[in-house]
């Protein structure tokens, strides 16, 4: 994989921080939602949802940012 520019880097870095700050607003919207039970359970599950396919975005601009090196 070839070594990311700085514009990259610096691209990648924001969507990241992007990324990480819509992970935990949903994180404290679902844990409001299940403390306050106000909500139903689709509700629920679609926030959990949308949680996981952030985590998999994050994950997957660390594997560019921070490629495995094979030794």
């Amino acid at each position: 994989m070839p070594k990311l520019d700085v514009i990259q880097e610096v691209q990648l870095r924001s969507q990241l921080q992007n990324f990480i700050q819509q992970h935990r607003d949903l994180d404290t919207a679902i844990h409001s939602l299940t403390e306050t039970g106000t909500g139903d359970q689709l509700q629920g599950r679609r926030l959990k949802k949308m949680k996981l396919d952030i985590k998999d975005k994050i994950q997957a601009i660390e594997n560019r940012r921070i490629p495995d090196i094979i030794a």
